[in-house]
């Protein structure tokens, strides 16, 4: 399903931000925020920054990473963390305590009078922000990052039990996103799946966006690049991301093995994860451990140079609703051989700017990467084409879209909730029905 908005321009005048909206008081909501490492921290961290640059008053709830509540301003925006606790299926991820949370996120929204809450999940956080908004009668968008598969492993939950566990996760998360008045996620494919699992309104696909600026292609920096992260000046393949059982890092490793068998190649894994030792081993196993290079946790102000290093980026992820880290690659540059999964075919065009692969198929794995790695031209050619298919997510854009998002949106009447706030100050236009095709 393509779903496609005709999008009205918010009206101009004083006080408009860089793109020509009026500005707004948000209150993002969010179960994760930096330091955690995740695509949905990353996200809402830069969509809290991008609009503050722009102008607008960004307030952003979340877990405190220490366990304390408190209140302070981070690059430009105004994060209040709510007391927490470690979460104990992951052990560096907290979550809030529910007790006394509504009556902080009522007093919160009082004292905010904000235009819109953004909620980036359906868990402890969002769930309360999305329920005491729309109690308010403040207008509720809701960013859907969700896949259970990116839980199973962390949750140890038996593969026997999984199917029954996704029902229920998704049947929870689809009843909390019915709550909200407008519904985004990251991609059409994203989109397409919450309608399959019962979502019957209208969610748009707004991509999470990237820096063009920030991630571009610099071939001479090349060898400096692998200097600084102690690479031997070979052939590299790259992968950023969690270390953990839905990234598949397996494949790559016994992928490895087949392309040593005609290139001077190296694999350089970025991230940590529960299944790092794990892949250590298998590495040792296949005689590979020396060509296989675990970078660790790479500062998100030197995650640039990372792709840099590269000649080309692999994922073998079965669970991404887009990808980050892939279109953080493709903006430097790079070809990508990736898991024919979800989101990953939306970005990586067969023959043009990489290749997919069955997940699970290694041999087809490694002879996709070899057919990039070989003849340096194609490397060349591919890396433009994915620098050209990854402008249409320059994050300018998506900033643009949100901001107009939150002047169109209305909050819905649901029987049973309280709403007792004037109305609201600031951009509202008429939301306009969105024309769905096929």
């Amino acid at each position: 399903m393509t779903i496609v908005s005709q999008r009205p321009r918010p009206r101009t005048g004083a006080g408009e931000d860089e793109g020509g909206h009026g500005r707004l008081r948000v209150l993002i909501a969010g179960d994760t925020y930096p330091p955690d490492v995740n695509g949905a921290a990353y996200f809402t961290h830069r969509l809290a920054t991008g609009l503050a640059a722009r102008g607008h008053d960004v307030h952003v709830v979340c877990a405190s990473p220490t366990g304390e509540p408190g209140i302070e301003v981070r690059s430009g925006v105004t994060l209040h963390q709510l007391r927490s606790v470690s979460v104990l299926v992951h052990e560096t991820m907290r979550t809030t305590l529910p007790a006394g949370i509504g009556g902080h996120l009522d007093r919160l929204i009082e004292r905010l009078n904000p235009h819109v809450v953004h909620a980036q999940s359906h868990f402890t956080t969002s769930r309360a922000a999305i329920r005491r908004a729309r109690s308010a009668g403040v207008p509720v968008v809701l960013t859907n990052h969700f896949m259970p598969d990116n839980l199973f492993g962390h949750a140890h939950v038996p593969e026997r039990l999984q199917g029954m566990a996704g029902a229920l996760a998704w049947r929870d998360m689809v009843r909390v996103a019915y709550q909200a008045d407008y519904v985004t996620t990251p991609t059409e494919r994203a989109a397409a799946l919450l309608a399959e699992k019962g979502f019957s309104r209208t969610v748009e696909a707004v991509s999470c966006g990237i820096d063009l600026e920030r991630f571009h292609p610099r071939p001479a920096d090349r060898a400096a690049a692998r200097e600084r992260f102690g690479l031997p000046d070979r052939d590299t393949i790259a992968f950023v991301g969690r270390l953990d059982e839905e990234k598949r890092i397996d494949e790559l490793i016994r992928a490895l093995p087949r392309v040593l068998e005609r290139r001077d190649a190296q694999l350089a894994l970025v991230g940590v994860g529960r299944r790092e030792q794990e892949v250590r081993l298998l590495a040792a196993e296949l005689g590979v451990a020396e060509r296989v290079h675990f970078l660790g946790f790479v500062p998100d102000t030197d995650l640039p140079q990372v792709y840099v290093a590269a000649d080309v980026f692999a994922i073998g992820s079965v669970a991404e609703l887009q990808s980050i880290a892939t279109l953080e690659a493709m903006s430097t540059g790079l070809p990508v051989v990736a898991a024919d999964a979800l989101a990953l075919p939306h970005l990586v065009a067969h023959g043009r700017n990489g290749y997919l692969y069955t997940p699970g198929d290694v041999e087809a794995l490694a002879g996709h990467l070899l057919a990039v790695l070989e003849p340096e031209r194609v490397r060349a050619e591919m890396g433009a084409a994915s620098r050209e298919i990854v402008r249409r997510h320059d994050h300018r854009r998506s900033l643009d879209r949100f901001v107009e998002i939150y002047g169109e949106v209305r909050p819905r009447h649901f029987a049973g909730l309280r709403r007792s706030r004037t109305p609201l100050q600031g951009p509202r236009l008429r939301q306009r029905r969105p024309v769905i095709a096929a």
